[in-house]
């Protein structure tokens, strides 16, 4: 990595070490703090690869791994700003309109807008081509109808992107269109869904004939499903597909918990979780050339989930020596392992996508 990307690490490592939290596993997804996030802004540690005119830091895809690396393995606080600063700003640089750009990149660089992702529904799941929401003309802007599950943040933050149908096709692929949707409209119902801990990250979000003015479509109407492919190889691309448990790994470290049989696991943890660095730089470096990692993200996905539940595994048999801040990292590992196997898209999926282009 260059000296820029190093410096970079150092000042994350500076930042954190200057703010108490909590550390927490699965944190980009279940610890909100938005004042974290907008000091993060402040310190231009958000949207570091964005162009400076929009709010950024006019880096790399190279220079922000190497920030998220630094925040997971702390398990900082970052659900508030992680979805518009890792997908919908990235989806606005390369498909939005220039007055697009300019309405939400800033803001997002300030963490003073927040995004949650409306893709998943009810009778879709991971099979986006099948969802039924739909987005129909009106006037000079849409009326959008239809339900959307998962949606992670979504009571919490000030928009949705919304992936939705314009037209019916021959291929179910054409005719998906990709929205900026207000989550104070009127016609959103947001219900909350709670995890295994009683927890509430999971909304299910009710869209009945919500308006959404013509300036908010993401690119261009009707070409929403190869927008969205490069879309998600910055969901499923990133170090949270493999550090969400990495606190619980370093806590049970700290704690000397892992002696005898355990070391010989953590040999093996090690390795893995070396070779899945490099795989995201890989991938980080291909975005950086212009590309669309789609199925390097999709192997990134799976790989790196197995990893975090073999964490889990190896620090199972430790949790009855464990302090009780070193047994709560265990559970929210435990509690967040069956959504982030679905979160982005289930296990079956990415093998699909996988084996296909290895054909």
């Amino acid at each position: 990595m260059s000296q820029m990307t190093e410096d970079l690490r150092r000042r994350v490592r500076d930042f954190l070490a200057a703010r108490p939290f909590t550390p927490r596993c699965d944190s980009w997804a279940g610890s909100y703090d938005l004042g974290f996030s907008r000091e993060l802004g402040e310190a231009g540690l958000l949207a570091v690869s964005w162009p400076e005119r929009l709010g950024g830091g006019g880096g790399t895809a190279v220079d922000r791994l190497a920030v998220t690396e630094e925040l997971l393995r702390a398990g900082a606080p970052l659900a508030a700003h992680w979805v518009g600063e890792r997908q919908i700003g990235p989806a606005l640089l390369r498909h939005g309109s220039p007055e697009l750009r300019e309405e939400f990149c800033p803001p997002l660089a300030r963490a003073e807008c927040t995004f949650a992702l409306g893709m998943s529904e009810p009778d879709a799941g991971s099979d986006l081509a099948s969802l039924r929401t739909s987005a129909v003309r009106d006037g000079d802007g849409w009326r959008v109808t239809g339900r959307k599950i998962w949606t992670s943040g979504a009571h919490r933050a000030s928009h949705l992107y919304v992936l939705a149908r314009t037209s019916r096709e021959a291929d179910r692929h054409d005719g998906l269109t990709e929205f900026v949707v207000a989550l104070d409209s009127p016609g959103i119902t947001v219900t909350p869904i709670l995890d295994l801990r009683g927890e509430h990250h999971f909304n299910e979000v009710g869209l009945d004939e919500v308006a959404v003015p013509d300036r908010w479509v993401i690119g261009r109407a009707g070409e929403g499903w190869r927008q969205v492919l490069g879309q998600l190889a910055f969901e499923r691309g990133g170090p949270e597909r493999f550090l969400s448990t990495y606190p619980l790994l370093s806590a049970v470290l700290d704690a000397g918990l892992a002696d005898g049989i355990a070391r010989s696991g953590l040999r093996a943890l090690a390795a893995r979780l070396q070779i899945l660095r490099a795989w995201v730089l890989e991938t980080a470096r291909v975005l950086d050339a212009g590309g669309s990692p789609v199925v390097p993200a999709a192997t990134s996905k799976y790989l790196g989930h197995q990893f975090e539940l073999s964490v889990i595994e190896w620090a199972r048999p430790l949790m009855p020596r464990a302090a009780p801040e070193v047994r709560a990292l265990y559970d929210q590992a435990l509690a967040a392992a069956p959504a982030s196997g679905l979160r982005g898209g289930a296990a079956p999926v990415m093998l699909s996508m996988i084996a296909k282009d290895n054909r």
